[in-house]
């Protein structure tokens, strides 16, 4: 495989996305986690304990990484089997395209 830093080769896909049959699960998991942010700032600026304000972090963080996962899957069952089953240059470009946010994701 070539450099994952290329993002050059991202691709977009003009159908209906892998995540649309969860969408308002993960819009309400989102709002959720931008509540814990909206939390976190209050702690600061409230002055809280560090590890208080640290451990809420760790929450949020695993938060987004539970959403982060759940996308990736959702991106791996439809769009990448879908553009694979087409084959050619369309497959080829969404195994980079999703090793590439794998790589991104692995290095957060």
């Amino acid at each position: 495989m070539s450099d994952f830093n290329d993002e050059s080769a991202m691709t977009t896909h003009a159908g209906p996305h892998g995540y649309i049959s969860s969408k308002d699960a993960y819009v309400k998991r989102l709002r959720r986690i931008e509540g814990q942010a909206r939390g976190l700032q209050g702690m600061v600026a409230d002055e809280l304990y560090c590890v208080d304000i640290l451990t809420q972090i760790s929450a949020m963080t695993s938060a987004l990484q539970s959403v982060a996962l759940g996308l990736l899957e959702d991106h791996m069952s439809h769009c990448v089997v879908a553009a694979v089953a087409a084959g050619g240059e369309e497959g080829d470009a969404k195994i980079k395209e999703a090793s590439i946010a794998i790589a991104r994701l692995v290095r957060s």
